[in-house]
């Protein structure tokens, strides 16, 4: 890039930023929402106002978007097992290429920090991974359902509801429980047991990383002055960066601590008696 393009480029930065800023200052000074943001905030955590209805039940919109996001995800891995996997060729495409890396970073992922019965490891991080990343991307389309008082509310992700982020935490500890069981049977559960912190840290950060996301977005949207682009940049940002963090962060737990609590035990090595232990025994 030669001087007269960097100097173009930053004419055009210049005049965006302008932009920007005259359209914060005329819209300094109105209301952005209704609601209190002490509200906004608070139904954000607790979902106790806006509750979604659900075959005549009254859940929060996060399971309902963990419902959502469970049968988009079922759905196209039946298409892809049906229609798409047996067209597959030695000379892959575009998107059996893209299948093709997910499937093998998850597998070596496995094989790596799981080196022993790591058969259905792969499996299982490659599911929570996607759960997690198509999960908190589903904040990016803005899909509105009508709640239960006749308003309209954003689905949100679904870990971002700390009941969600509890049963994943759970889930992936039992699934390492498993592992140690099937390498040590029951002294597997004792050597499990001993991690009781697991699933408590698990949650809580899942939900932690995802609702701080969330908590940002919400002040972003709440004040107008801040409504023109900046939303765009923020939400964009903090979604794409925790969907990422996080599958990445909670399947690298979960290989590690398996393969740990998988691993055989060493067989103790009898050491051989000296000369003189020999004629103390004799």
């Amino acid at each position: 890039m030669d001087k007269k393009q960097k100097k173009t480029m930053l004419i055009i930065f210049g005049v965006i930023a302008v932009i920007l800023l005259a359209g914060i200052f005329l819209t300094a000074g109105h209301a952005g929402e209704e609601e209190s943001v002490q509200v906004v905030m608070r139904d954000a955590v607790l979902h106790d106002v806006n509750k979604v209805n659900f075959f005549g039940l009254e859940i929060n919109p996060g399971l309902a978007a963990g419902f959502l996001v469970t049968g988009i995800l079922t759905v196209a891995a039946i298409i892809i097992r049906i229609f798409v996997i047996p067209k597959f060729t030695m000379v892959p495409g575009k998107f059996q290429s893209v299948l093709e890396l997910l499937v093998s970073y998850f597998d070596n992922l496995s094989k790596t920090n799981s080196p022993h019965l790591n058969k259905l490891m792969g499996g299982y991080i490659f599911a929570a991974g996607v759960y997690i990343f198509t999960g908190t991307m589903l904040e990016l389309f803005g899909i509105q359902v009508v709640t239960t008082h006749g308003g309209s509310v954003s689905m949100p992700a679904p870990l971002s509801d700390i009941n969600g982020a509890i049963m994943m935490g759970c889930t992936s500890y039992l699934f390492i429980l498993t592992g140690g069981i099937a390498a040590h049977g029951l002294k597997g559960i004792l050597k499990t047991l001993k991690e009781f912190s697991l699933p408590i840290s698990m949650s809580f950060r899942l939900f932690g990383a995802l609702l701080s996301g969330a908590l940002v977005t919400e002040l972003v949207y709440y004040y107008t002055a801040l409504s023109y682009v900046v939303p765009v940049i923020v939400g964009v940002l903090f979604t794409c960066l925790h969907a990422l963090i996080q599958a990445y962060v909670l399947t690298m737990l979960v290989s590690i601590f398996y393969g740990e609590v998988s691993e055989p035990d060493v067989p103790k090595v009898k050491k051989p008696k000296t000369k003189k232990a020999k004629e103390l025994t004799a």
